[in-house]
């Protein structure tokens, strides 16, 4: 059966990468057809940096779809065969500490002298320079540096961090977004681009209307819970047989809602007639809400809310997340085949290009199962000489 076009598919990437971030930012190329050729270290070398679970869940989801390769990048061979690659290829991605690639040979400047339309995609933990770029960075630390934990949880419950991991959630999608904008910018200028970010700078982004209440209005935001922090009510309710998300916080969807609830007073009421009262008194009309919310299940209210042009829904557990039937539309569960694991389900593209499928086309690579593969195929090693790398602890 011949696969489905898919626009990336004309670009070759190699995948330095580790954790989360960077595998992140590459999935997006490889999921939308770019051949993604993932850099790992020998067996010789008795390590694998992905991680004990390769058959587990979380790599399997983060490496679909790419091939693998082993490679040690610290002998003058490895360097010499990446950099081989390098010259064909389009796209580098790594993840490393700043000056680790420096040290390797393998940094954008080694790199661009080969090859000066490769672009060059790199994350960090505090970025590429300044005081803490060689500090080594994780999800949770950016998400106190970067404020996000000091506005996430209920009002004095102290700072809390996302139940994601959202930094490199994001410090990846804006890389792959920076990487895609310089591979238009090579087609204007033939030459390739060094991109980078890090988690600190990605989720300062991702703060958005937060950052932006303190930089131009000077209010240093703080806890709110499951309120919005400015447009009210916008929060969580009871219902007679659970809990419901309601976002009513526009003057019009405001008025729409006292309606609905059958409190049409509540929109004269002087405490509840604007945004800036609305917000002074957030607890005494939150507790007025819920006191008629409660009054009818979950599966009424959002019947009812969604008939009136309301925001509503249900608060899910992610099994009745994936249970949910404009869910199930969304084919947000794709399969991949796994030769040792089977069928098994993976988290789907949120992207969507008119009706073109988001094919799995391979599951997670077994450590160098395309090796020899690519060295044959890309360089013209023949067997003799990959057998010779590999005992010289190459690949």
């Amino acid at each position: 059966m011949t696969e489905p076009y898919l626009p990336l598919a004309r670009f070759k990437v190699l995948d330095l990468t580790q954790a989360r971030s960077g595998p992140t930012a590459v999935r997006h190329l490889a999921d939308w057809g770019a051949e993604v050729v993932k850099i790992e270290l020998p067996a010789s070398m008795g390590v694998d940096v992905m991680g004990g679970r390769r058959h587990g869940f979380d790599f399997q989801n983060l490496h679909r779809n790419k091939k693998s390769l082993t490679l040690n990048l610290k002998t003058e061979k490895g360097r010499e065969i990446f950099l081989a690659l390098a010259k064909r290829a389009d796209v580098i991605v790594e993840n490393y500490r700043p000056r680790v690639k420096e040290r390797l040979g393998i940094d954008y400047e080694a790199v661009r002298r080969v090859n000066p339309g490769i672009v060059y995609g790199s994350i960090s933990g505090f970025g590429q320079a300044g005081p803490y770029a060689e500090r080594p960075g994780l999800d949770q630390i950016a998400q106190g540096m970067s404020g996000l934990m000091s506005v996430t949880g209920a009002p004095g419950g102290g700072p809390m961090r996302v139940g994601v991991a959202v930094s490199d959630l994001s410090a990846g999608m804006i890389l792959a977004q920076g990487i895609l904008i310089a591979l238009l910018d090579r087609e204007r200028t033939g030459e390739g681009r060094w991109v980078h970010t890090s988690l600190l700078e990605a989720q300062i982004q991702m703060m958005d209307l937060q950052m932006a209440r303190y930089l131009m209005a000077g209010e240093v935001p703080g806890q709110a819970g499951n309120n919005h922090p400015t447009f009210i009510p916008t929060g969580v309710f009871e219902t007679a047989d659970g809990l419901i998300n309601i976002q009513a916080g526009g003057q019009r969807l405001w008025e729409r809602l006292t309606r609905a609830i059958g409190a049409p007073e509540l929109a004269e009421n002087p405490d509840y007639a604007d945004r800036e009262s609305r917000l002074v008194n957030r607890d005494a009309l939150n507790a007025r809400i819920n006191a008629l919310t409660s009054r009818k299940i979950t599966g009424e209210w959002v019947a009812l809310l969604n008939e009136a042009g309301i925001p509503c829904g249900p608060i899910y557990s992610v099994d009745q997340t994936m249970a949910d039937p404009q869910v199930e539309t969304l084919g947000m569960a794709p399969e991949v085949h796994h030769p040792k694991l089977g069928e098994m389900r993976v988290v789907g593209q949120a992207l969507k290009m008119g009706k073109s499928p988001q094919p799995m086309r391979s599951a997670a690579p077994e450590p160098g199962e395309h090796t020899e593969e690519l060295l044959q195929e890309h360089l013209g090693y023949d067997t003799a000489q990959i057998e010779a790398l590999r005992e010289e602890g190459v690949v």
